[in-house]
């Protein structure tokens, strides 16, 4: 695969890479809106409104474009993609919010190229090279010890414990992992715009049961509707084009990468809007857990000859 730097699939470098930087910046933002809606909302609800509405922003674009038969064709595997990569992690990460900072969070999505490495190790026999396994080892490392600052399973002033919070965050980025190896498998060649819109299809229809039983008895305010329309057409609509053409045409390693980025604008987010705060501890961790992950993305590699591990 070529550098960051040179073309990818015959496609530019710099449409790739200013892909890359909006969308951290959008996905950033999505941790601030999920915070602000699932206090209102819950977490099982605010994932299925958000999907539904980023359902409703794309069909239309779809039926524009004409993609309406390929989705057809291929609506299975879009549909399980789209419950794996969206509907799940959405309502994990909702659920964490309602006991973890905003920023604990989007380091702890920090670990998807972690595991989307050992996804693809496992299940397309992608070997990692020794620069790689390293990564693996220090950023799951990283990853413990931010999750032993926060293993208490006691509930705290939220109702909620952050032990679970944590759990649920790596369950959502294991998720993200297992949906970009299984995307690049079998959704290959498809036009970012059918993945984006058949994913938020199948999330919207998984999540709509679950939802509709958990539906809180008093209506959301206007604050928590303005976040889950941001949720949903600019975090979800437009970012999953962005995601899936990136996928495409820079292959799922560096895909998942972009969560390097997301911590850094969502800690600013937090700190901006919800006035959260950031400790050195955290910072520390998330130093560790970002280069073991560059490590096992490709993105860094150790000096010496490599080989595959």
């Amino acid at each position: 695969m070529t550098s960051g730097v040179q073309a990818v699939a015959g496609r530019p470098a710099r449409p790739w890479v200013m892909d890359f930087f909006l969308l951290g910046a959008i996905w950033g933002a999505s941790f601030l809106f999920m915070r602000i809606a699932t206090v209102e909302l819950g977490a099982v609800p605010t994932a299925a409104v958000r999907v539904a509405i980023a359902t409703a922003f794309l069909w239309p674009l779809l039926l524009l474009r004409g993609l309406g038969p390929q989705l057809r064709r291929h609506w299975k595997p879009v549909f399980a993609i789209g419950l794996l990569n969206s509907g799940l992690p959405f309502a994990l990460f909702s659920f964490a919010l309602l006991s973890i900072t905003t920023g604990l969070s989007a380091v702890l999505n920090a670990t998807v190229p972690l595991f989307g490495a050992l996804v693809a190790w496992a299940w397309l026999k992608d070997r990692p090279t020794v620069s790689r396994s390293v990564g693996l080892a220090i950023g799951f490392f990283g990853v413990a010890l931010l999750a032993w600052d926060k293993a208490s399973f006691r509930p705290d002033a939220s109702g909620y414990a952050p032990g679970w919070a944590v759990l649920a965050c790596l369950l959502a980025c294991c998720c993200y992992g297992l949906a970009a190896s299984a995307t690049k498998r079998y959704l290959s060649g498809l036009p970012a715009l059918v993945t984006a819109t058949g994913s938020q299809m199948g999330a919207t229809l998984g999540l709509a049961l679950p939802a509709a039983w958990l539906w809180p008895a008093r209506m959301p305010g206007l604050n928590a509707w303005l976040a889950l329309l941001a949720l949903g057409v600019f975090c979800t609509g437009i970012a999953y084009i962005l995601y899936f053409r990136l996928i495409e045409n820079a292959g799922p390693p560096r895909a998942l990468a972009v969560t390097f980025l997301v911590p850094v604008f969502a800690v600013l987010y937090g700190v901006l809007f919800l006035g959260e705060t950031v400790t050195g501890w955290m910072l520390l961790c998330a130093g560790v857990i970002v280069c073991g992950t560059a490590l096992s993305a490709g993105l860094l590699k150790l000096p010496g000859r490599e080989r595959r591990g």
